[in-house]
């Protein structure tokens, strides 16, 4: 990209990571428009914004303006659409050159302070995190972020009133390792969460999707900082031109956690002799605030006493620990998690926080590759919920494989208090029986049920 365009046209705007660079290009008063496959909260939210979106794929639901103007127009799209996009292959056959989110990303950052974060688990909680103790110190910054805040409502964050502590603008990014995107990106700092083998459609075996995240710290830059922040269990080859920090509970260095505890349903905990009140619950959530606490110290040189309350303010990512309801007879807790370990993750924290309570968890599979190539080990996550309910897959971006179906993984769970139910008959039960702990996961269209909850608990 290499000329200044007056529009630009989105493929699947209403992809969480789209929206985001949809949201900085009308900051920058360029006209924005695009399509998607059904029309949600944040579909609705950029149309409240001016965006023209279209749910119909066809090439005639191409806005005239674009059509008419297609040189001059920016073409952005998500790799999740399916090859047969009709507006995809004609613009193809017009020789335009379509641009995919990654690469806008890459670009859109080259010239800026890039503080990015990566991981397999816990990328946007902490990309989300980094970007609040940024406003919370009052820095300059922009943030392009892989969930909707719950502290801005928005996936896209802008502070430009403060400090400018650079001579040139902080961005924080969530790296995403789906269709290796983050390779595009070129950071001063960065951090890694955690890497378990995940996407094998797109790597086809866990030993090429742990190369990448090798490639992505070899793209760290040492120019300003040259940092990397490592979750003290991964072990990887590091470049001898980046400056390894390792941060967990078990060593004895500044940036691992000590002392973890619960008090008045909050996760309290010390580091480097400060103690912080983490705003989220769970130990990996602690390990996340240690990871944007441990940069924000380290590379920004930013105030310990504003970080600390930064980190007590922080109220999460929608669909990440999200209460949907919490009172005494009922809660409702939804999250994202969509992988094994991240199922064991949220359900232990659960377990934690509520001893005594029996956990219905609700999940919905997404991707039938992802659960043919987890399948036992999501049969052993799910397990450990008291109440099973599962939905069928979300194919998101793939075609259904023989034999590779909810009610074949269900067979493999071995908890027998175990179901399968669409959202109506789920809704349904809820109402009529109100579990007493409600934990729903998963990174389909699950954020329907979500939603209607949510608004049924108003």
């Amino acid at each position: 990209m290499n000329k200044s365009f007056q529009r630009a046209y989105f493929i699947g705007i209403g992809g969480i990571g789209m929206s985001a660079i949809c949201r900085y290009l009308l900051e920058q008063n360029i006209s924005v428009s695009g399509y998607d496959k059904t029309r949600t909260d944040l579909t609705l939210e950029l149309e409240s914004l001016g965006v023209i979106i279209t749910y119909d794929d066809a090439v005639e639901a191409l806005p005239a303006q674009v059509k008419s103007d297609l040189n001059n127009t920016l073409f952005v799209y998500t790799p999740a659409i399916p090859k047969d996009h009709p507006q995809w292959i004609w613009l193809q056959e017009q020789g335009i050159a379509l641009h995919k989110r990654s690469q806008i990303l890459g670009l859109l950052t080259q010239d800026k302070i890039c503080l990015a974060v990566a991981g397999t688990h816990g990328k946007t909680t902490t990309s989300t995190l980094l970007a609040h103790l940024l406003k919370t110190c009052n820095v300059n910054f922009s943030a392009f972020l892989g969930g909707i805040s719950s502290n801005y409502q928005s996936n896209y964050i802008s502070h430009t009133s403060g400090i400018q502590i650079f001579d040139k603008d902080i961005v924080v990014v969530e790296a995403d390792e789906f269709d290796r995107s983050f390779h595009q990106l070129r950071p001063d700092a960065a951090i890694i969460t955690a890497i378990d083998a995940d996407h094998l459609d797109i790597y086809g075996d866990s030993k090429s999707f742990f190369e990448a995240f090798e490639v992505f710290a070899e793209l760290i830059s040492p120019e300003r900082m040259g940092d990397l922040y490592l979750e003290e269990r991964i072990q990887m080859n590091i470049p001898e031109h980046v400056k390894l920090h390792v941060y967990g509970n078990h060593g004895e260095s500044p940036f691992h956690y000590k002392n973890v505890r619960i008090e008045n349903h909050q996760y309290v905990f010390e580091l480097n002799g400060q103690h912080f009140i983490c705003g989220l619950p769970g130990h990996h959530n602690v390990s996340n605030a240690t990871a944007a606490i441990a940069l924000c110290l380290n590379s920004l040189k930013l105030s310990a006493k504003q970080i600390a309350e930064g980190v007590m303010s922080f109220k999460g990512v929608k669909r990440r620990f999200e209460f949907l309801k919490n009172s005494p007879e009922q809660v409702i807790i939804d999250d994202y998690a969509h992988h094994p370990e991240e199922i064991k993750a949220i359900i232990r924290s659960v377990r934690t926080l509520y001893p005594e309570r029996k956990i219905t968890g609700i999940f919905q599979p997404h991707l039938f590759s992802r659960t043919r190539d987890f399948a036992q080990e999501f049969a052993q996550s799910l397990s450990e919920v008291d109440e099973l309910i599962l939905m069928d897959i979300y194919p998101a971006r793939e075609k259904p494989i023989e034999g590779i179906t909810s009610e074949w993984l269900l067979s493999l769970i071995k908890n027998q208090n175990k179901s399968l139910m669409n959202q109506e008959q789920i809704l349904e039960k809820i109402k009529l029986e109100s579990p007493e702990l409600v934990l729903i996961m998963g990174a389909g269209d699950i954020d329907r049920l979500s939603a209607k909850l949510k608004h049924h608990e108003r």
